[in-house]
């Protein structure tokens, strides 16, 4: 069965849909290991919140055979192939992958259904047949009786999803444990267990960011030797928030992530320049704009965010890198949360400079 990953729309949620397939399902029957996650240490309180995984029963359903992580965002989501993302500072990347329950009706309805396609499909592989014959074994007849049907309101299966924006990444084979069951309230016993933490780390992934284009004094072309001022809005590069949540198999929690502009640097493009100040780095004011609208009458005055060029682009023009510095805090469900990685984001644009024309009298 071939991966996917899908991303609809409703409104301004976004619901990522990422494919888990059986790679993860028979991956350790095709070797010959049957590997069953058993409860380990605690590696967080559990429940995540007072209450959250209470003893529910839910009806369930499937997506034609796949499991798909139920994690939606909402907020300033940024598009299905968007490339405007935070960029972390440090080496730290966002989770690959996780663990989320699932009901009794939805796992059943996965397994059957996996099982049913898998043998049905003309030219299948005997080897694919069989692993997928004996994953199925497992929770139908074997260790499991009948997906553990009797105690459809005492639990939930815990299944491996993976991060729809990681699934290049090779962490996302990280969570590999077959699907195990969990008693209600009862600790998952797996790091990657989703909690409102992992759920702000994958909101991490999702913000869109604002463009970096900076505005400049003078606009189009600049002079040699001439202080060209550069400021952002506060209107436009104002703080964005991303909510993630989860709401299956009895538990219900969220988490929001936020970025906040920090600083703005400037590279000019090119060494023959000077940036204002000397770092190029352009920090948040007190009413959170960056930099300084030019006005009329400041022409001889040093802009506190700007560049000077000593020479001219000739024909062409400088490209002048502006990169904002984002500083990011969570919080959720039951958690206050605390600072994320902070992140940068930046792009280019043009800036042509012309020689001062003088004029002989």
């Amino acid at each position: 069965m071939a991966d996917d990953k899908t991303h609809f729309t409703e409104g301004q949620q976004v619901v990522h849909a990422v494919t888990s397939c059986s790679r993860f399902a028979v991956a350790g029957l095709l070797s010959g290991v049957f590997v069953l996650a058993v409860a380990g240490t605690a590696s967080a309180t559990w429940p995540p919140s007072e209450g959250s995984q209470g003893n529910t029963k839910q009806s369930g359903s499937s997506n034609a055979g796949t499991l798909v992580s139920r994690v939606t965002y909402s907020g300033s989501v940024r598009s299905s192939g968007s490339d405007a993302t935070v960029q972390p500072v440090i080496d730290w990347t966002p989770p690959a992958c996780w663990y989320e329950p699932r009901s009794v009706a939805e796992f059943k309805d996965y397994v059957e259904t996996m099982y049913t396609d898998t043998i049905n499909t003309p030219g299948q592989a005997n080897y694919a047949k069989a692993a997928v014959g004996q994953f199925r074994d497992i929770y139908k007849d074997g260790k499991y009786k009948n997906y553990n049907e009797d105690k459809a309101d005492e639990g939930n299966w815990w299944v491996a999803v993976q991060n729809p924006d990681r699934m290049d990444d090779p962490a996302s084979w990280e969570c590999s444990d077959l699907p195990f069951w969990v008693a209600n309230n009862d600790d998952p016993g797996v790091p990657q267990a989703v909690t409102p933490k992992i759920l702000a780390e994958a909101a991490y992934d999702a913000i869109q960011l604002p463009g970096t284009k900076v505005t400049l004094a003078p606009a189009n072309v600049t002079k040699v030797n001439l202080s060209t001022w550069a400021w952002l809005d506060k209107a436009t590069f104002k703080e964005v928030s991303v909510t993630a949540s989860l709401n299956v198999g009895g538990l219900n929690i969220q988490a929001t992530t936020t970025a906040k502009p920090v600083s703005l640097k400037l590279e000019p493009g090119t060494s023959d320049a000077e940036t204002y100040p000397t770092s190029g780095v352009c920090t948040l004011n007190a009413d959170k704009s960056i930099g300084e609208p030019y006005a009329k009458g400041k022409a001889d005055q040093t802009p506190p965010c700007g560049i000077k060029y000593l020479r001219s682009s000739g024909s062409g023009s400088f490209q002048l890198k502006a990169t904002i510095t984002w500083q990011i805090t969570w919080s959720g469900t039951g958690d206050p949360g605390g600072n994320l990685p902070s992140g940068t984001f930046g792009t280019t644009q043009d800036v042509k400079v012309q020689e001062v024309q003088a004029v002989n009298r």
